[in-house]
């Protein structure tokens, strides 16, 4: 609870996968007005932030939340094939609160991931990675990557905090490391880097290969590769071998084109390569929100990070078969469950008008204004706004979440929750009436 007027000092925001924890957050007249140190995607968001207002919606009309609850567990009781979407505008209650309704009404429950580092997990799952948190990178590495990824714009505060900041083994911050960016074209990120290098879109699995192949001593006659000269390819490998500590932060951008899970998986092995020698490590760069969080969630609920079925009573996973967007294509849910909606505008066309046809309910934060008319709307708390919780940073570290204002806005977890205690009532009180019922019949 806080006063208006006060300031609040290392606040975590989560608008992006850095889940930076050293803001400083001033609070008036019950809203957020101001907060340091700048950051381009908190300024767009957190600065208006307010308590909010309760607004549940049932097909178009206001209702009491309680019959909003009432409603959405009677759409999921009748629904034979549903679908749980979303997670990474959540946090740790709402994702396991989540896993809980998806096991109890037989769902499918999918994250965001699987419309962007869903090809990275399937690498790592093939072939491991070689890894560390954030903190490390920062005190060790002597020298940064970034592959198909513009920090700059995705997360404005990641070069700040992790490679221009000092550390325990680089005294000097960023006079100590050497920035490599490698990318299809130029961007912010590539105009701080010490070496840009332009690779032909499409080429990136040549590339590295090509990499792990000088790495290991194998000649290769060809003057460029993926339109980089030679002489340069093999700069980066000397670098990289006689390096005390590296790190590779990959984006988007690898799994862009060409077969996406083997590109990423040619970097995790160049990664396994380099360790034969020194300390590498490959790190994603992820998406905003909390998906990190909710791939780790689903990974200790189920066993599996994303595309899960519990439709026979265990976790099944198959990506694809069990996919929001490819379900949907193919029309094999008949009722979706939306826990916020940042991922639906990566779903294809196709997917987007069959989540329209069918019956949704829809969970979405104070503040963000949804494309999608849902069958059954709830205006929610924000996790780390109105409500404590916890974020997963992009390297797999818990956050905790500090409620910053007052507010009677129902989080995530709440709602979820009241939906699956009605369902379990619904069904109690339906086995007494058929157990009444056959009774009657006997005697």
């Amino acid at each position: 609870m806080t006063d208006e007027g006060t300031t609040l000092k290392n606040v975590a925001c989560t608008m992006c996968g850095c889940v930076c924890d050293d803001l400083e957050i001033s609070v008036v007249d019950g809203q957020i007005a101001a907060l340091s140190p700048g950051c381009t995607l908190a300024e767009s968001w957190l600065p208006g932030q307010s308590s909010g207002s309760p607004l549940n919606k049932v097909e178009g009309k206001v209702v009491a939340l309680e019959l909003a609850v009432e409603r959405a567990a009677e759409l999921l009781r009748n629904a034979n094939s549903p679908l749980i979407y979303g997670l990474s505008s959540s946090s740790t209650p709402g994702q396991r609160s989540a896993v809980a309704l998806a096991d109890l009404v037989g769902a499918c429950i999918d994250t965001t991931a699987s419309t962007c580092h869903a090809p990275s997990i399937v690498a790592l799952q093939g072939v491991g990675e070689s890894t560390c948190s954030l903190g490390e990178i920062r005190n060790r590495s002597s020298i940064v990557i970034y592959w198909g990824s513009n920090p700059l714009k995705s997360h404005p505060r990641h070069m700040e905090r992790f490679v221009e900041a000092r550390g325990l083994d680089v005294p000097d911050g960023r006079a100590g490391r050497h920035v490599v960016v490698v990318d299809v074209k130029r961007s912010e990120s590539s105009e701080l880097a010490d070496t840009f290098i332009q690779v032909e879109p499409g080429t990136d699995f040549e590339v590295l290969w090509t990499l792990r192949g000088l790495i290991a001593g194998v000649p290769v006659h060809r003057s460029a590769v993926g339109g980089v000269n030679y002489s340069v390819l093999v700069d980066l490998a000397d670098r990289m071998k006689s390096c005390r500590y590296g790190a590779v932060f990959f984006g988007l951008g690898l799994t862009g084109h060409g077969i996406p899970h083997l590109n990423v998986e040619a970097l995790l092995r160049l990664g396994t390569d380099l360790n034969r020698l020194t300390r590498f490590v490959v790190r994603r760069m992820r998406i905003p929100g909390d998906v990190a969080g909710a791939d780790s969630v689903l990974c200790w609920q189920t066993g599996f990070p994303f595309s899960v079925s519990l439709n026979r009573t265990y976790p099944r996973y198959n990506p694809g078969e069990f996919t929001a967007n490819d379900m949907l294509e193919r029309d094999e849910v008949d009722a979706v469950v939306l826990v916020g909606t940042e991922g639906v505008e990566n779903l294809s066309d196709t997917a987007r008008a069959r989540l329209g046809e069918i019956p949704s309910i829809v969970l979405e934060h104070s503040g963000v204004e949804s494309s999608l008319a849902g069958t059954i709307n709830f205006r929610t708390a924000v996790y780390g706004v109105h409500r404590s919780g916890t974020a997963y940073r992009m390297d797999e570290t818990p956050i905790p979440l500090r409620k910053v204002l007052d507010s009677n806005l129902p989080a995530d977890h709440e709602v979820l929750n009241e939906i699956i205690n009605r369902i379990i009532k619904a069904r109690k009180n339906s086995a007494k009436t058929e157990s009444v019922m056959e009774k009657s019949q006997c005697v």
